[in-house]
């Protein structure tokens, strides 16, 4: 009889030690290293993002495991986020306003609340352009001659329709009364021929980022006569935003982090205060300086209420410009 009881005690122990050592427990996590996919070739924004914190939270001693960036380039994110929807709490990835337009387009099955959101991370601004000779002296003026005639102004867009560009264009005329049904969108292949055509006066407004621009603008190639934050850049004082030029709308073109499906509560905690430690440090703000992106930072709660309204947003804006039923 006591070599039974014996045996079940060592059992019990047994079993309770390995309920206590799993990788969910809030002691162990991380219990494995870290896979961080850039949903995209190297290089570019997604990229960039992955290897600054990879780089950041390895030197400041922020996160022990080691963490490996993988590149799935594909399908506007498509097949990065897929791979992560597979994955375990050990893999995140980087993502941006695409995973909530690929599906509202019908390009993928995938949503974002399909995934864990972990945070916002950064924002670059988007700006209007003109040439230096047009008649535009301000954002308002280009506003006011689409309010009379919608077609009346060619604008320049990249790679496409329904991305940042466009979107936060559509969004500001709309906000203006602009029947942005009958908008004049010529579309390039890239930020750099949208410089080319804007520089060779084949278009009369041209819609890009920060980066894209305000090199051309502090050189006196073109004028950038709006911005999309909501506060002026700084290197761009001489620039209004749209909210002080009537049109009460900011648009961030913002890049954000996301798990797997079903993280628990432990896992989005650990996520939330390495990322909020990451977010303060002063390599953080020297890579958002010399990337001219804006901090944008959000924790897990915060982000999942903004993807929320952004997704309603979008929803909107690309059924009234006809991308959408």
């Amino acid at each position: 009889m006591k070599k039974v009881i014996l045996i079940l005690t060592i059992a019990a122990f047994t079993l309770l030690a390995a309920c206590s050592s799993g990788p969910t427990s809030s002691g162990e996590f991380p219990s494995k290293n870290i896979e961080l996919v850039a949903p995209a070739t190297p290089g570019g924004g997604w990229d960039a993002t992955a290897r600054a914190i990879q780089k950041i939270l390895k030197d400041e001693g922020i996160v022990e495991k080691n963490i490996n960036v993988v590149n799935k380039p594909g399908g506007s994110g498509e097949v990065g986020w897929q791979y992560l929807s597979k994955k375990d709490s050990h893999s995140l990835a980087i993502n941006s306003s695409l995973v909530l337009t690929n599906n509202l387009l019908g390009q993928s099955q995938l949503k974002f609340d399909d995934f864990t959101p972990l945070a916002i991370l950064t924002s670059e601004w988007i700006t209007i352009a003109v040439p230096n000779d047009s008649k535009f002296q301000n954002a308002t003026e280009i506003m006011e001659q689409l309010k009379e005639d919608p077609t009346s102004v060619k604008i320049a867009v990249a790679p496409g329709l329904g991305n940042n560009d466009h979107l936060s264009f559509v969004q500001a005329a709309k906000t203006y009364g602009v029947d942005v049904t009958k908008l004049n969108f010529l579309i390039y292949e890239s930020g750099g021929d949208v410089v080319t055509a804007l520089l060779g006066g084949h278009v009369d407004v041209a819609t890009m980022a920060v980066s894209e621009s305000k090199e051309q603008h502090v050189a006196g190639n073109f004028r950038i006569v709006s911005v999309s934050s909501d506060k002026r850049i700084e290197g761009l004082e001489d620039v209004a935003t749209w909210q002080e030029q009537g049109v009460d709308m900011v648009f961030p073109h913002w890049r954000g982090i996301m798990g797997p499906p079903n993280m628990t509560e432990e896992e989005i905690a650990y996520w939330d205060k390495v990322i909020g430690e990451m977010v303060e440090t002063e390599a953080w703000q020297t890579l958002l300086t010399n990337n001219e992106w804006s901090s944008y930072y959000l924790d897990s709660k915060k982000t999942l209420e903004f993807l929320k309204a952004q997704n309603a947003n979008y929803d909107v804006l690309l059924s009234e410009s006809g991308l959408t039923d």
